[in-house]
This record gives structure tokens, C-alpha cells and sequence, in this order.
């Protein structure tokens, strides 16, 4: 007798702005069928409803109660993370929330403890975790290639394409949460953690120098690993064009990948077979053709981890720790001091 063939996983998509767009094509590219929408403009539920063929609500509670779905992703502005991620896995959804995962720990901790109680995967959409590039340099690290890691640099800095203010409610405090620190940092404090473990402390500045908003638009912020290294986050939307970029630096060997000057590959240098002369190093590159699609690999991997139990590539507790560095971040830069990281246990129940 055959196998019954597996049901066809049906997805919806909560906030259907711009960045949605990027997992409705994961969900088509891993074989997920997108059913349905939701969002409160009715101009964005009419293109989704033509363009993708899918029927659209103007509320998630809507949705949930009449849709027989198995996985959501959350894009809505991030003060409603939470809220509709809670109601998804509270049902046993499971649910793809994209960055920041919640605006204070207590959200994160119901959205994870609503998780666990479901029995359903939360992913964090930390897409660069996706990013072949990370990836490479993630095992070049825990190979031991690069030596111990002592300093590493990470940006993501862009200026919203030369517009002259700030697309939709990001610099809105209530609905955002925050300002470039919380939008591109987060990512940034993700791949910190990703490259170098847990952070110890962290020192912060920022500043609103372009934009007539209610949050930064420019900011720095230094972390002191567990492990003793040091490392540098930078975020604007004050830099003209667009740059991502990181750099890990060790005792051995050191990873550098921007694209700041055309597309992005990783340069690894190593000091395998001894000194030679300052600049000298031996240097391999790694080049995908695919690097742009993180996002779209990001969901790849949720699907992945709902169908065959993979290990999810960005958990709740990780989106938790990225979004407790960013508050951290905050009151250093309104204290004008160090803020210690006190890794206290996720709270469930």
C-alpha cells in the first residue's frame, strides 16, 4: 500500500506591504500555497487580491477564524507582531514573524510561550542567518579557520533611495518602536550574536540628523562579547546609497563581505602557513549567484522546518536576544553609559 501524499501546506500573509512581496515568492519557490491576506488598507488588499489570487481580509482575527491555514508570516508593522502572531500560534500556526519580533521582552516571551504551548515552529525573520555569505562565514568560524575572533564590524546603512522622508510609519515611535536601530540594527545584533556568541555589554549613541521624525535616524553601538571580543554596529538612513556589510577579524584569519561596491561576495584571508609580510595573506573568495534572495531562502527554511522538523534558522529566543540588545542600545544612548546584557531565562507561562 502507498504512502497517503503529504497535504499541501496553505500559507496567508498578515501585512501585505512591501516586504511581503519576498514571501509570497518563498512561499511559491518551496511549494506553499498562499490563500489568503490581510491588511487594513484597502488599496493593498485589492492589488494582492488581483495579483495574487487570494482572497483578502482587513483583519488578522478575521482571517484566522475563517481561513484553514497551517503558516502565517507576520509583516505588519511591528507594534501588531505580536498581537497576531499570539492569536496564529495560539491556534497551532505556525508563524514566520519578521524583525523585530516584538517591541519589549514580555511580548517576545507570550509570542514564544504561545509557541511552545501550540506546538508550533516561530521563526524570526532574520533573513541574513539565510544569506549564503553569513552562512560561509559562520563555518569558516566554527571550523576554527579564522582563529579566536577578536573584533568584528557590521552595517546596514541606506537613505530610503534618495526619498526625502521616511517610507510609511517607520518614524512613527508608537507603531515602530523605534528608529534605524530597531529596523537595521536588530539585523546587525542578530549576526553579532550568529558570528561571536552572546553579548556582555554594550555602549550606544545615536541621533536624528535628516528626517523630521520621532526616532533616530543615525546610530553606533558598541558590544563586549562573552568571550572578550569587541565588536562594532552601525545603522542609518543618513548614508547615501546602500550598504550591508560585516567583517569578522581573528588571531588567524579574517572574513570581509560588503556591498557597498557592487555585489556582494566574501573575501577570506588566513595566515594557514605563517607570516610572510604585512599585506601578505593567502585569500579565497566565495561568490553565489543568489545572494539577493535571503529573504525568499528564509522562508525556504520555515517551510523546512515545519515539514521535515529542521532546526528553525532563527528561533524566538534568538529574535528575543537581538530585540533585548537593541533596548540595550537604547539606554546606554539615554544614560550616556554601558548597559551590561543580563541574560536571564526566557520566560514561559
Amino acid at each position: 500500500m502507498s504512502a497517503p501524499t503529504p497535504r499541501l501546506l496553505n500559507a496567508a500573509i498578515i501585512g501585505a506591504g512591501g516586504i511581503s512581496q519576498r514571501h509570497f515568492e518563498g512561499y511559491k519557490q518551496a511549494g506553499v500555497n498562499v490563500v489568503a491576506i490581510a491588511d487594513a488598507s484597502e488599496a493593498i488588499r485589492q492589488l494582492r487580491e488581483k495579483n495574487w489570487e487570494v482572497r483578502a481580509y482587513a483583519s488578522f482575527e478575521e482571517l484566522l477564524e475563517r481561513e484553514d491555514v497551517q503558516a502565517v508570516s507576520i509583516c505588519t508593522p511591528n507594534a501588531f507582531h505580536a498581537p497576531a502572531s499570539i492569536a496564529a500560534l495560539e491556534r497551532g500556526i505556525h508563524v514566520l514573524c519578521e524583525k523585530p519580533l516584538s517591541l519589549d521582552l514580555d511580548a517576545c516571551d507570550a509570542m514564544i510561550a504561545a509557541a511552545r504551548g501550540g506546538g508550533a515552529v516561530l521563526q524570526t525573520g532574520h533573513h541574513l542567518r539565510s544569506n549564503p555569505l553569513a552562512r560561509t562565514a559562520r563555518r569558516l568560524i566554527d571550523e576554527g579557520r579564522v582563529g579566536k575572533v577578536t573584533h568584528m564590524r557590521l552595517r546596514q546603512a541606506h537613505d530610503w533611495g534618495g526619498a526625502e522622508t521616511v517610507r510609511g510609519v517607520f518614524g512613527s515611535l508608537a507603531a515602530s518602536g523605534g528608529g534605524t536601530l530597531l529596523d537595521n540594527g536588530c539585523h546587525m545584533m542578530d549576526l553579532a550574536r550568529y558570528f561571536g556568541g552572546d553579548v556582555r555589554s554594550i555602549y550606544a549613541r545615536m541621533a536624528t540628523l535628516k528626517f523630521e521624525i520621532e526616532v533616530e535616524d543615525t546610530a553606533l553601538a558598541t558590544l563586549e562579547m562573552e568571550s572578550g571580543a569587541l565588536a562594532s554596529v552601525e545603522s542609518a538612513w543618513t548614508a547615501t546609497g546602500w550598504e550591508e556589510s560585516f567583517h569578522v577579524y581573528g588571531t588567524q584569519g579574517a572574513l570581509e563581505c560588503s556591498n557597498r561596491l557592487g555585489k556582494a561576495r566574501l573575501r577570506f584571508l588566513n595566515r594557514e602557513f605563517g607570516f610572510s609580510e604585512w599585506h601578505a595573506a593567502d585569500e579565497t573568495w566565495y561568490d553565489f549567484a543568489t545572494v539577493d534572495n535571503a529573504h525568499v531562502r528564509s522562508v525556504g527554511h520555515f517551510v523546512e522546518s515545519i515539514e521535515r522538523g529542521a532546526p528553525v534558522v532563527c528561533s524566538g529566543e534568538d529574535g528575543r536576544e537581538s530585540v533585548r540588545l537593541v533596548l540595550g542600545a537604547y539606554e546606554s544612548a539615554r544614560t550616556g553609559l554601558p548597559v551590561p546584557v543580563t541574560l536571564a531565562p526566557v520566560q514561559v507561562g
